[in-house]
This record gives structure tokens, C-alpha cells and sequence, in this order.
């Protein structure tokens, strides 16, 4: 009676966590297949396979510089967050660790702040407080309030458990500070400050909030969907919906594999 009863839990278990599952992925999947329908209206069931909504985005004359933008701000936010967050992260791991857990909760409020309160306040600082036009390197600092805690955190963690009493040998041998980190250090957590930098790539990619209000002229992609959902509900929203998808998913699962996270 016990081991059925058990049973019946596992699979209810079991059955509500692919209910789940299906309930958040099931639109991203509707986006996929509605991007290759061939007709225009999204509706079920498909009407057949076609690749012209992706030739209609990349014959759209907004479509590249939307993307253009995407990656100069999504590259530099990774390699300033990680330039940065890897410094933070080696003072934060030598710090006694009440005064780091400290450091580590004031550096964790953009986590825990909706995503409209940073992009409005960051516009307000901007162009009232130091009177910063708005632009790309606006939208590139509103990014690196949210994804450089990101990188902290992670690069910390790994920070936790490293050894350093291989970093005293190397200066003990006459390494300086410098060229222990490079020689040393930086070899050991290289892997998590990969995945780091690609998490803080995926955080910039998926952001729109935050661009919305910090970019004055121009494009990103998610701005870009934004403006022609507001128009009109064309597929080719789907095909650059479905490029997103590709790329903020397939960073994230790139960053998880190469920082070996095993959960």
C-alpha cells in the first residue's frame, strides 16, 4: 500500500512539473513554429513550412543595425562585467567573510529591483543629474548595473573554494601580484569567468526595460520587436523573436557548459 502511494506521489509529482514545463515553454515553442508558417496568421493548425519571414527580416533595413547594436552593447557589457566583477570578486574573497557577506547584499539590490525602477532612475541620473545624452554607452551602463552582479556572484563562488595557498607559493618563488593572477589564478577560473561573461552577454541581449529607457534614438532587437508589434502582428516579430531565442537560450547554455555547473 506504502510503495503505491508512493508511486502515485512520484508520478503526480512528475505530471505537474511537465505541466509546467510545458506552460513556459510551450509559447517559446508557438514562437519557433509560427516563424516558419507559411501564413501570415498565427494560428494553429500550420499551413506549411517556409523560410520567407527570414527573408523578409533580413531584407528589413531596421533589422541590421538593430542587431548591430545588440552585439557592440551585449559584447562590452560581458568583457567590462567580467573585467570588473572578477576584481571585485578577489577583494571580496580575501575580506573576513562577514564583511563580505555585507558587500555581497548591497551588490545584490539590482537583482532584487523591477527592471522599470532601474531603467527609469537611470534615465533620470542621466540626463538630469550629470547631463548625459542618451545613447548607446547609456544603455551599456544601465546593462552593467543588472548583469554585473551576476558575475560577482559567480566568479565568488568559485572564489570560495579555490586554494590560495598556490597563489602564496608562486609569490613566495618571486611571482609579482600580477603575474601570479595570470599565471595562477586565472588559469584555475577561467572556465567560470567564461560562462560569467556569456550570462552577462544573455542578460544584455534579453533586456528591453532597461534599453527602452536608456537608448534615446535607435535599436536593439528587443526594442526593434517592441516597435513593429506595436504596428503590426507580421511573423517576421516570430523569425526575430526566434533569433533571440537562439541567441540569449544558447549563450546561457554555452555559459552553464563551459563553467561546468552541475546544479
Amino acid at each position: 500500500m506504502n510503495r503505491a502511494l508512493g508511486f502515485l506521489e512520484e508520478l503526480g509529482w512528475r505530471a505537474l512539473a511537465l505541466l509546467l514545463a510545458a506552460f513556459m515553454g510551450g509559447p517559446l515553442v508557438l514562437v519557433v513554429l509560427f516563424s516558419f508558417n507559411q501564413s501570415a496568421l498565427t494560428s494553429l493548425p500550420l499551413t506549411g513550412f517556409t523560410l520567407d519571414w527570414y527573408r523578409k527580416l533580413f531584407s528589413l533595413g531596421a533589422f541590421w543595425p538593430a542587431l548591430w547594436n545588440s552585439l557592440i552593447v551585449a559584447g562590452l557589457v560581458a568583457v567590462l562585467s567580467v573585467a570588473i566583477g572578477t576584481m571585485a570578486a578577489l577583494l571580496l574573497a580575501r575580506m573576513a567573510p562577514r564583511r563580505a557577506e555585507g558587500l555581497i547584499a548591497i551588490i545584490s539590490v539590482p537583482m532584487m529591483l523591477p527592471a522599470l525602477i532601474i531603467g527609469v532612475a537611470m534615465m533620470s541620473y542621466f540626463v538630469r543629474l550629470i547631463d548625459l545624452p542618451l545613447g548607446l554607452p547609456t544603455v551599456i551602463l544601465g546593462h552593467l548595473v543588472i548583469a554585473q552582479p551576476f558575475v560577482i556572484l559567480i566568479v565568488f563562488s568559485r572564489l570560495a573554494t579555490f586554494d590560495w595557498a598556490v597563489v602564496d607559493s608562486a609569490r613566495d618563488l618571486g611571482a609579482s601580484p600580477l603575474r601570479a593572477f595570470l599565471t595562477v589564478t586565472l588559469p584555475i577560473i577561467r572556465p567560470t569567468i567564461v560562462g560569467a561573461a556569456l550570462i552577462a552577454l544573455s542578460i544584455s541581449l534579453d533586456d528591453f526595460v532597461i534599453t527602452f529607457f536608456t537608448i534615446g534614438a535607435g535599436n536593439t532587437l528587443p526594442t526593434l520587436v517592441w516597435g513593429m508589434v506595436r504596428t503590426s502582428l507580421d511573423p517576421t516579430i516570430n523569425a526575430i523573436a526566434t533569433l533571440l531565442i537562439l541567441l540569449s537560450v544558447g549563450s546561457t547554455f554555452l555559459a552553464l557548459r563551459v563553467s561546468r555547473y552541475r546544479g
